[in-house]
């Protein structure tokens, strides 16, 4: 059911707005951090020009009067393929932050990832959670330098009632956002990394110079790690893992031959090597070469119900969107993010049927006209 806000200060009638508005709720060190990519910011731009280069072919005189957007990820269904990217910091955007999220979320009934780096605890968040005990809820995390901290993460996530491990692997460093360093990002005095503090008893918040972020990041981000490292995370828990940032066939292949149960094709949404491939340009390749051995997700350049279906089409299984639902959450909390998972709810319920499909299994390759090289 569309959730349409009935306060007066809500124009948005697309994700774009939202951004626009967002900017009125947000200080410019916080848009800055939100919006930026690293170094030019072409990766970032690409992500989106890569679904308007792909063109959508519509099947007529289909019947359609009938849709179902229902989906499942790892043998968990969802109301719509659509998950929350795991994104630091959330109460930057609002006071409540990443609980505002996983209730809009689970209210819809799609997927929410909780970043390591959020304002929140993962114990909160399962809190505020528990009307909803069957929705789908990963963590996200990274084999940090002290392997004491991760398996900590690792522990309290499973006891929390997470259902996956959502490894990132595109950040062995910390990429350069440049709009972060002019405005030497540092958290607030009153927000904290809710999932380290009580586990590191680290203190980053009232850091200055580069950034308490950054020196957090330069001391803990492991470059060492590789593939014989997963399986050490692997024997922390039973929780199946998500392998998030893979832009690669060889390293897709390689992520099922480690034990990867879902593949996230990704590039941190722009924000680590600029100038690396659009997500949706390095998805046919990467569902070609797992073969349907494990499940492929997209992450990046989400802005509209056809960018979903096109994503589809290409063989993703589901999406991550990020940014939008920041924009959201900064512009009413959890309403407005409820709002912006609406929105591309009716989008893509619309985009279907005048594609000529009534469930997500219609969506297939023929859909579209790939731009030539």
């Amino acid at each position: 059911m569309t959730v349409v806000p009935n306060d007066h200060r809500f124009q948005p009638i697309n994700l774009f707005e939202y951004e626009k508005l967002a900017k009125e709720h947000l200080s410019q060190m916080t848009l800055d951090y939100y919006s930026s990519g690293a170094w030019d910011e072409i990766t970032l731009r690409d992500n989106r020009a890569a679904f308007e280069r792909v063109k959508l072919r519509p099947r007529i005189l289909v019947d359609v009067s009938d849709r179902n957007l229902t989906t499942s990820i790892l043998g968990q269904p969802l109301q719509l393929p659509l998950l929350i990217a795991p994104m630091a910091f959330q109460c930057l955007a609002h006071p409540d932050g990443e609980v505002a999220t996983a209730l809009a979320a689970a209210s819809a009934g799609i997927g929410m990832v909780l970043s390591t780096m959020s304002t929140k605890s993962i114990e909160e968040v399962a809190t505020a959670c528990d009307k909803f005990p069957d929705s789908l809820r990963w963590f996200q995390l990274y084999i940090h330098k002290d392997r004491g901290l991760t398996r900590a993460l690792v522990e309290k996530a499973y006891k929390a009632g997470y259902k996956a491990l959502c490894l990132t692997v595109d950040a062995p460093v910390l990429g350069q956002r440049e709009r972060d360093r002019r405005n030497e990002f540092a958290l607030p005095l009153d927000l904290h990394l809710a999932n380290l503090a009580t586990i590191s008893g680290l203190d980053i918040s009232h850091e200055k110079g580069e950034s308490g972020l950054f020196t957090y990041f330069a001391q803990q981000l492991n470059p060492a790690v590789t593939w014989d490292d997963l399986e050490w995370l692997q024997s922390l828990s039973p929780l199946p893992l998500v392998i998030k940032g893979v832009l690669r066939e060889d390293d897709a292949v390689r992520a099922v031959e480690y034990g990867a149960k879902a593949i996230v094709v990704s590039n941190h949404g722009g924000r680590q090597l600029d100038g690396a491939i659009a997500s949706l340009d390095a998805l046919v390749e990467i569902v070609a070469a797992v073969d349907g051995k494990v499940e492929v997700l997209l992450d990046g350049g989400i802005r509209r119900g056809t960018d979903i279906l096109k994503a589809l089409a290409l063989g993703a299984k589901a999406v991550l969107i990020g940014r939008p639902i920041l924009w959201g959450l900064a512009v009413a909390g959890q309403v407005g993010v409820s709002h912006v998972i609406s929105l591309l709810q009716d989008e893509l319920n619309i985009g279907m049927a005048l594609s000529g499909c009534a469930k997500l299994q219609d969506i297939n390759p023929s859909l579209l006209t790939l731009p030539r090289l």
